[in-house]
């Protein structure tokens, strides 16, 4: 299986050769991209600035994501999933976001996730857009007001799940559990909708405001109850606040048509856990997020050091990709969420990046969530790989 690093015969808002991460890869599967935002090198400046209303950030996120498919050889009529980031600020002015992308993708409806984050790595960045790209197969109307669910070659992508009625309205208000509960029910309408169930999901990732976490563990029932026998791979995160204000919790849902195969490294840990170290579809690997756990005492390590605690948890990947009869130049895709106490030294990460990973370097999106569940972690990284 190769991959192949995507570079835009023209690109002019920053020079990306520089970075350890890559524009975004082309596989036999299609394209998965990094995330972008406005951002772009001002040579009187001599550094790179983001400018611009909400509406004049997402054109530009999209004119760079434009050019980068266009390297692929593949255009916006091909995406099959929208992954938009959104900082507080631009949570208020997320309908402009839409509008844009409206205007961007036509009659062509790719599945749409909304991440709100603490904050993305340009502050003055109201959103970062994340695309993937590949065999576009049927749009199913699973009754989410956002976007439709998304097939493409066996892959199934739910749009995001928030705990909110047909009318918009709040269900559990102040209740985790409960709203827990209501998003499983509504997934498990729109698989069912889809012909697959809850033992076809792959991937789930939560997002979680700090009122909820008290509550948190007892979601843990919820998902014990549908999911399994093999457990999806999974990654939880604390954010300020979600799409909907009222709001303790919301889902994003991957499935697939293949068979399911768990991958684990042998950490024995997971056997009390309602996920999985990864779980291998096809060629396909869909890893839980990772940090700088010790899987045999279940201790974070180096809890002042997030370049120690990023080799750490980049090993533990490599473990995990291992166990799977791959390596790190199977890597496709990375989503780094760090903590705000770590964003001084978290530059120095990219040094980690480029001792550890090949070239070409996965697609990579860094963001700034609340807090990990463990507090004592500084970074967590949420992997994604293809195998050969």
């Amino acid at each position: 299986m190769k991959l192949q690093a995507i570079t835009p015969a023209h690109y002019p808002w920053y020079d990306y050769a520089r970075y350890s991460f890559s524009l975004g890869l082309k596989t036999e599967r299609g394209a998965y991209l990094s995330g972008h935002t406005a951002s772009e090198y001002d040579p009187i400046a001599k550094k790179i600035v983001v400018r611009g209303s909400m509406t004049d950030q997402v054109r530009t996120a999209y004119a760079k994501i434009a050019a980068i498919l266009e390297g692929a050889g593949m255009g916006f009529q091909d995406v099959v999933r929208v992954v938009e980031y959104v900082r507080p600020e631009g949570i208020e002015r997320y309908a402009e976001a839409a509008a844009v992308r409206a205007e961007v993708f036509g009659a062509h409806q790719p599945t749409v996730h909304t991440v709100p984050v603490k904050s993305l790595l340009r502050p003055e960045a109201f959103i970062e857009i994340e695309i993937t790209a590949g065999p576009v197969g049927a749009a199913t109307d699973v009754g989410s007001r956002a976007s439709p669910a998304r097939d493409s070659a066996g892959v199934v992508y739910l749009p995001t799940i928030q705990p909110v009625d047909a009318q918009g309205r709040i269900v559990g208000a102040g209740d985790i559990v409960a709203q827990t509960a209501y998003i499983f029910e509504q997934a498990g309408k729109m698989l069912a909708a889809l012909g697959l169930g809850f033992h076809k999901v792959v991937k789930t990732v939560d997002y979680l405001t700090a009122p909820g976490l008290a509550q948190y563990k007892g979601t843990g029932r919820i998902r014990k109850q549908h999911l399994g026998p093999i457990y999806p791979g999974a990654a939880g995160l604390l954010m300020p606040r979600l799409v909907h204000p009222e709001a303790l919790i919301q889902y994003d849902f991957i499935a697939s048509r293949d068979v399911l195969e768990c991958i684990n490294p042998g950490w024995t840990r997971y056997e009390k856990l309602t996920y999985s170290p990864a779980v291998k579809a096809g060629k396909l690997l869909f890893m839980s997020g990772q940090g700088a756990l010790d899987p045999a005492t279940e201790r974070v390590v180096h809890e002042d050091d997030v370049v120690a605690q990023a080799e750490y948890t980049y090993h533990n990947i490599i473990k995990v990709l291992e166990a799977a009869g791959a390596g790190p130049q199977n890597l496709v895709k990375t989503i780094e969420y760090v903590t705000p106490n770590a964003l001084a030294d978290y530059r120095n990460v990219a040094g980690v990046r480029a001792a550890l990973l090949r070239t070409p370097y996965p697609a990579s999106t860094g963001l700034i969530c609340e807090a990990l569940l463990r507090p004592e972690m500084k970074i967590e990284v949420d992997p994604f790989a293809i195998l050969d």
